[in-house]
């Protein structure tokens, strides 16, 4: 038994042959951490990427999820959504406003805009920056609410309907 402890200290991908599906997996992973390592540049913090697959990897799977019958998917909630949204709206305006403050304060006002009106854009612009991820946390729980019931409807008027009906719908 304390011979194989030692196989755990040595990392699974040099002692355990990977299944087709871990293959897969890992070419996903490894993609979106390229993908992901361009977005954010040179100057992207060590392991940034991977907080972002992760998010990436749990939204994917819970709507996955969602694709079967008799399954509520959790991101349909507007907890979770709102959960998620509101820490990683905070981190993005505190990371904005301490590291690159010209540019938070340039997006304050849209180019172009009178010097009289700069002032209320100010403010609009204020307002709208602070409810944003509320509005879209409920713009996404709606939508997907609106799609489920959609879904239910359809499914429930399926057999009553007329053959032209449905081939009215289909095309």
């Amino acid at each position: 038994l304390s011979t194989f402890l030692g196989l755990l200290m040595i990392p699974s991908i040099y002692w355990l042959m990977p299944s087709r599906y871990n293959i897969v997996w890992n070419s996903i992973l490894l993609t979106l951490h390229k993908e992901f390592k361009t977005l954010l540049g040179p100057s992207g913090h060590n392991g940034s990427t991977f907080i972002f697959i992760s998010l990436f990897s749990l939204i994917l799977f819970n709507n996955f999820m969602g694709l079967f019958p008799y399954i509520f998917t959790s991101t349909s909630h507007l907890t979770l959504t709102l959960s998620l949204a509101l820490p990683l709206w905070l981190c993005f305006m505190l990371y904005g406003w301490i590291n690159h403050t010209q540019h938070m304060f340039a997006h304050l006002v849209p180019q172009g805009t009178p010097a009289v009106l700069m002032p209320f854009m100010v403010c609009i612009e204020t307002i709208s920056n602070i409810i944003r991820p509320g509005t879209l946390a409920v713009r996404l729980t709606a939508n997907m609410i609106a799609g489920h019931l959609l879904l239910t409807l359809l499914g429930n008027t399926g057999p009553s309907m007329s053959y032209l009906l449905v081939t009215f719908l289909l095309t």
